[in-house]
Formats: structure tokens, C-alpha cells, sequence
């Protein structure tokens, strides 16, 4: 009993990249393979990228009580120089400083002696300021 509603075909193409040249089967079923051929490939094409994405997002973590701190210091910071900017001495070097002893928690949560020698340079810098300033 043959069914009339499908047709054999031969695919006699030169393509040297095709798998299924020469072969005989249905179109149905070689749409089937070429279909199946090329959701492998976007699925490892997709997995690299995957993995591209993961090398190169960042690695901070959100959320956390250093991620609070990391950001109210950047603040206290630009607040900071702001207000020495506009002739507010006295309150700028003190959110500047506030801002430094953050970062200094953020570097030693994160074990980043750089942003922790970076912070206590300038907090020291910005003291030792003040201490001229108020005596």
C-alpha cells in the first residue's frame, strides 16, 4: 500500500558540505535532518557565546551589604569633592572621609589591597587636611 501524499526524491547536489547527498528519502524527512543538523549548531554556537557572556559580566555581587556600601561611598565621594569644589571645606573632607572608610570595608570584604591602599592614601590625605584645617 503506498501513500500518494509522499514523494522520494533523489538529491543528487554537489555540495560537498551536505551530509545527505545522494541519498533517498522524503523531503519531509531531509528538511527533518537539515533542520536537526542546524539546531546543533546554534546550540553549541549559543553555548560558546554563552560562555563569552560569563568571562566577561561582571563579577560584582548585587544586593549585599559591601554592594550597599560600595555605592553610598561613590556618592559620598562625588558629594565630597562637590562640596570642597564649592567652598564647603569642612563638610566635603568629612564625606569624603566617611566615603574612604566605606571603600577601605568594600576592599577588605572583596581582599582587594588596592582599593583598600588606594582608600586609606587618600583618607589619610584628606585627615591629615582637616586636622590642619580645624587646629
Amino acid at each position: 500500500m503506498e501513500d500518494k501524499n509522499i514523494s522520494v526524491i533523489t538529491d543528487q547536489t554537489n555540495d560537498s558540505n551536505s551530509s545527505l547527498a545522494g541519498s533517498s528519502m522524503t523531503k519531509a524527512g531531509r528538511l527533518a535532518m537539515e533542520l536537526s543538523h542546524e539546531k546543533k549548531r546554534l546550540k553549541q554556537e549559543l553555548e560558546e557565546l554563552q560562555t563569552e557572556y560569563d568571562e566577561i559580566k561582571p563579577t560584582t555581587p548585587t544586593g549585599t551589604t559591601d554592594w550597599y556600601v560600595k555605592w553610598i561611598s561613590m556618592l559620598l565621594a562625588v558629594a565630597g569633592i562637590f562640596l570642597i569644589s564649592a567652598s564647603f571645606i569642612l563638610y566635603g573632607q568629612i564625606a569624603y572621609i566617611v566615603s574612604c572608610i566605606g571603600w577601605i570595608y568594600v576592599g577588605m570584604q572583596w581582599g582587594d589591597r588596592a582599593i583598600m591602599i588606594g582608600s586609606s592614601v587618600s583618607c589619610t590625605a584628606i585627615a591629615m587636611n582637616l586636622v590642619n584645617t580645624l587646629s
